[in-house]
């Protein structure tokens, strides 16, 4: 594997709304510094959902990506979800929180999915999309980082998986607006789950 594209957003007002979001990301070239709170110059606007040591990064994978292309039958330039990474051959189904990505220097731990919103929606200019983005259980993945340093594309990529019972974010991705049985709570707490959905259990 390997890092197809490095996105960064600049704080931007959605049409018709009144609040600033980062959610817009352009691919850059060149080098960019990652730290504990994620790419140095990326906006995060609204930071009580976004944001912090546990969602420091979003990652996508190229097969989830292309499986959006061919069901929206549209193009899907990198960023339009508000990625920051993009890794090549990784479907976003298989990964599992506790997992790590080593990108050079820069090691990520996946903490919990990517969840729907109405800014996801405004973004892709469907009113609906978040319901259609929870249905289809292929959510991005939200990483802590392990391991400060700099990224270029073109990084060659490394997945360690966790050692422990493996939970995937789909799975949490599709706890959203159910019942979640004690046994389930239990086994979403096992993991170095993000704080925000431990929060959740």
């Amino acid at each position: 594997m390997k890092l197809l594209a490095i996105c960064i957003g600049q704080a931007e007002r959605l049409p018709g709304k009144s609040y600033k979001t980062g959610i817009y990301k352009t691919q850059v070239t060149g080098s960019v510094l990652i730290d504990e709170f994620g790419l140095v110059g990326d906006a995060v606007c609204n930071k009580k959902h976004h944001g912090g040591p546990d969602q420091a990064v979003l990652l996508e994978g190229s097969v989830t990506l292309d499986w959006w292309r061919a069901e929206l039958g549209q193009a899907v330039p990198f960023g339009t979800f508000g990625e920051n990474l993009v890794i090549e051959d990784l479907d976003n189904r298989d990964v599992a929180v506790g997992d790590q990505f080593h990108l050079g220097d820069v090691v990520l731990e996946a903490t919990s999915p990517r969840s729907p919103c109405n800014t996801l929606s405004a973004r892709m200019s469907a009113p609906g999309f978040s319901r259609a983005f929870l249905k289809a259980g292929r959510p991005g993945i939200y990483c802590r980082v392990i391991k400060p340093g700099t990224l270029h594309a073109g990084d060659s990529v490394r997945r360690e998986f966790h050692a422990g019972d493996r939970v995937p974010v789909s799975d949490l991705l599709a706890s959203i607006g159910r019942k979640v049985s004690e046994a389930e709570k239990s086994r979403f707490l096992s993991v170095p789950l993000g704080s925000r959905w431990r929060e959740r259990f």
